[in-house]
């Protein structure tokens, strides 16, 4: 993996599934991460070969959850994105995936009380030996590119100490969220703080926070210095943020519901995504919301954008 002018789709919780990023990837994004995927959730998964979609998938065992699935066509570039606080365990759920993936890498970021009171997200922030032994023992014992996402510590002087620490262990890359743990979405992202980051360290730094528009991209690199640039909320709004000719809302949300079906995705993950975009843009009160609400599966949602010959069509081929 390679960290160089790269435009970069965000872990994000329950939208990053294998349509997203296809889709996302579709319309120009170097390098798509999956959603956050705890090790605890992930060393209960095998490993299964889905001839019926072309797909390689990880299914909890003893139920047929499919947990993450991922497919040849973006080998090279998808991240898969771990919530840890465990070395051993870490390990143990990143060797089950890393023939599959081009990354692993570390949440060290996410400000969600599941995560932080089970020590992982930002609650490794306070942890830098945990950080170095879960980087060291990732670097030793796998082939695969190993990074870290961050959020801002209290003062920018503690984020680059935290950084230059991680740097060490031995990450390729470190992506900074320009926020700090008590920020919400709605507080300016800090993207002199992310420079002082950039100006510290020798790795590339993927800047992240406040990208909202293609010409964001640049905005943020010239502000920052850093090499790369990752959205998340102006990518779940329209994935065509990674094109220089952005597309329709209209457009993208019915090539989202073709990626859907094209690759089996599960329809409370379609339908949540779906239900995100629509909240930005308009409202889950008009019709087209409570038509999303409603639908009990793949071939609702397909009626819904009229998709229903695409839906049919892959049907057909498939049986």
């Amino acid at each position: 993996m390679e960290y160089k002018n790269k435009h970069v789709l965000a872990p994000m919780v329950r939208v990053g599934t294998l349509p997203f990023r296809l889709l996302a990837a579709q319309y120009g994004a170097d390098i798509t991460y999956g959603e956050e995927i705890i090790d605890h959730k992930m060393i209960k998964c095998d490993r299964h070969i889905n001839e019926y979609l072309g797909t390689t998938d990880f299914v909890e065992r003893g139920t047929e959850n499919v947990v993450f699935r991922t497919c040849p066509e973006e080998r090279n570039r998808v991240v898969f994105q771990m919530g840890t606080s465990n070395a051993v365990r870490a390990l143990t759920a990143a060797q089950l995936v890393s023939k599959d993936v081009a990354a692993i890498d570390i949440n060290m970021g996410c400000p969600k009380s599941f995560s932080i009171s089970g020590g992982m997200g930002a609650a490794l922030l306070s942890k830098p030996e945990l950080i170095h032994d879960i980087i060291t023992t990732l670097k030793r014992n796998l082939d695969n590119t190993i990074t870290c996402k961050i959020r801002l510590l209290k003062s920018s002087e503690d984020t680059v100490e935290l950084a230059r620490r991680i740097e060490k262990a031995g990450v390729s890359a470190l992506a900074v969220h320009g926020r700090r743990v008590p920020d919400r979405p709605r507080d300016p992202a800090k993207w002199d703080e992310i420079a002082d980051v950039v100006a510290a360290l020798s790795i590339p730094v993927i800047a992240n926070g406040d990208v909202f528009e293609y010409e964001d991209f640049e905005r943020i690199k010239g502000a920052t210095g850093a090499t790369c640039v990752m959205v998340a909320r102006g990518a779940l709004w329209n994935a065509s943020i990674f094109s220089p000719s952005k597309s329709s809302w209209e457009d993208v949300k019915r090539e989202y519901v073709r990626q859907c079906i094209l690759w089996d995705n599960d329809v409370k993950s379609t339908k949540h995504t779906l239900k995100e975009m629509i909240a930005h843009y308009s409202s889950l009160e008009l019709a087209e919301g409570k038509a999303v609400i409603k639908s009990a599966n793949t071939e609702n949602v397909a009626r819904i954008y009229g998709e229903e010959d695409y839906y049919l069509q892959v049907s057909m081929n498939r049986s």
